[in-house]
């Protein structure tokens, strides 16, 4: 069953935070946009698992329903967000459960060590691509209040610098290495703002949501992947 779960849940932080550009996100209310995402999601399982289950069919309807509810309800705060990708992953959790052998007798089944690398794949794709989102969705009532002068969209890209680099500390065994990355961002960024009272509040919440929501997520990808089979990567000696 985790093999399944693996799978699916590449595929789906693929559709949803990868291959779902910002144009198809503003024009998703109009059918041939909204057919093109649900499309997607349904290739991207069938990639993932190599098969043809018309599980795979109910779990498109599905995300297709939570998407429909979503836009029906007009919110795009950290709430609507959530809840949104809540009931997907419980969609992928159900279906893995009701269909435990997608992967095992798909076309890639054969292949012991695709899972970990998938699941590996979507703890750093939902670190980093859907963190941003989230920490987005997350500061968005406080947006208006501030004037950020910078590079363009130089902040998006620290964050998901910053939870990428948290990410591959935690599964590298090196969480010693975030007290120095938090050192560092208070240093380089924290000394421009401390004159700004809002700004500086800003940027310590962000940054705090953004630390939080890499180090739960990297938490989560070591739980799955210790009940995948292993890589068989030969440990080096000390």
């Amino acid at each position: 069953m985790t093999e399944t779960l693996a799978a699916l849940l590449l595929a789906h932080v693929a559709a949803d935070f990868l291959l779902q550009p910002d144009r198809m996100v503003a024009n998703k209310r109009k059918p041939l946009w909204f057919a093109a995402h649900i499309a997607i999601v349904l290739a991207t399982a069938i990639a993932a698992t190599g098969s043809l289950h018309p599980a795979l069919l109910a779990l498109a309807a599905a995300h297709a329903a939570i998407d429909a509810a979503k836009l029906a309800s007009r919110r795009s705060d950290a709430t609507a967000f959530t809840l949104d990708q809540a009931a997907h992953l419980a969609s992928i959790a159900a279906t893995a459960l009701l269909a435990p052998t997608l992967f095992s007798t798909g076309l890639w089944g054969a292949q012991s060590q695709l899972p970990v690398l998938f699941a590996l794949a979507a703890g750093a794709l939902w670190t980093i691509r859907a963190g941003g989102h989230a920490i987005g969705h997350l500061m968005q009532p406080w947006a208006d209040e501030i004037t950020l002068d910078g590079l363009t969209n130089g902040g998006r890209v620290i964050g998901q610098l910053e939870r990428g680099l948290i990410f591959l500390m935690v599964l590298g065994g090196l969480p010693e290495g975030i007290g120095f990355l938090i050192a560092a961002k208070s240093v380089l960024r924290f000394g421009t703002v401390r004159e700004e009272s809002r700004l500086s509040e800003y940027v310590i919440i962000g940054t705090l949501a953004s630390f939080g929501w890499a180090l739960v997520s990297a938490w989560a990808t070591l739980a799955l992947i210790t009940t995948l089979p292993p890589l068989g990567i030969p440990a080096f000696p000390p």
